[in-house]
C-alpha cells in the first residue's frame, strides 16, 4: 500500500446510485482523504501525538525560563525533587536508576546543585564506599521557588481550560500514564 493512501474505503453516506459515472477524488489530495478520515472518527494517534509533543515542548520552554532565574536547570530541579522525595538520603546510583540516566550524568549535575549548597554528599554510615545525597536547607528553599516556577509554567499552559476541563483532562492523562504502565 503505497505511504499516503488511505487505510480505509470512503464511508458513503447514501446508497449507491445508478450514476455510471466514476467517483471523484478528494480535492486537496490522499492527505486530505486521511484528514477528513480522522475528523470523522476523532483525531488519529499520530495527531494526538503531535499535539502532546508540541504541549510538552511549550511546558519545558516555559518552565525553563521560569528556571532561569533561580540558576538551576531542568535535569538539575528534578534530580533535586528526586532527593527530596526520598526515604532517607538515596545512594547517587539509585537517584541514577529512578532518573533514567547513567551515573556519570547524575554525578555531574550533584557537582552543580552542591557547589550552590543545594545538596550534598555524605557518607553510608555501613559502607564507605558508597555516597548518599541530602538536601540542604538552602536546597528546601529552592524546591518551594521551583514549584512556583513549576505551577507558573503550568498555568500558562492551562490557562485557557475551565476547572471542569482540568478534570477531564487530569483524569485522561491518569488513564494513558496507567496504561503507559503496562505497556513497556
Amino acid at each position: 500500500m503505497p505511504p499516503h493512501s488511505n487505510p480505509r474505503p470512503p464511508a458513503r453516506s447514501a446508497p449507491p446510485s445508478a450514476d455510471p459515472s466514476p467517483p471523484r477524488s478528494t480535492p486537496g489530495g490522499p492527505l486530505r482523504a486521511r484528514t477528513e478520515a480522522a475528523d470523522a472518527t476523532g483525531a488519529s494517534a499520530g495527531d494526538l501525538a503531535d499535539q502532546l509533543l508540541g504541549l510538552t515542548r511549550r511546558l519545558q520552554h516555559a518552565y525553563k525560563r521560569d528556571l532561569a532565574p533561580l540558576g538551576v536547570t531542568p535535569a538539575q530541579s528534578r534530580l533535586l525533587r528526586t532527593v527530596a522525595r526520598s526515604d532517607g538520603p538515596p545512594r547517587m546510583a539509585d537517584v541514577a536508576e529512578r532518573l533514567g540516566v547513567v551515573p556519570r550524568a547524575v554525578t555531574t549535575l550533584v557537582d552543580a546543585l552542591e557547589e550552590r549548597h543545594l545538596v550534598r554528599r555524605v557518607p553510608d554510615p555501613a559502607s564507605r564506599r558508597v555516597v548518599r545525597l541530602e538536601v540542604t536547607e538552602d536546597g528546601v528553599a529552592a524546591l518551594k521557588e521551583l514549584r512556583r516556577a513549576r505551577r507558573s509554567a503550568a498555568e500558562g499552559i492551562l490557562a485557557p481550560l475551565s476547572p471542569e476541563q482540568r478534570t477531564q483532562l487530569s483524569a485522561l492523562l491518569a488513564l494513558l500514564g496507567a496504561e503507559g504502565a503496562g505497556h513497556r
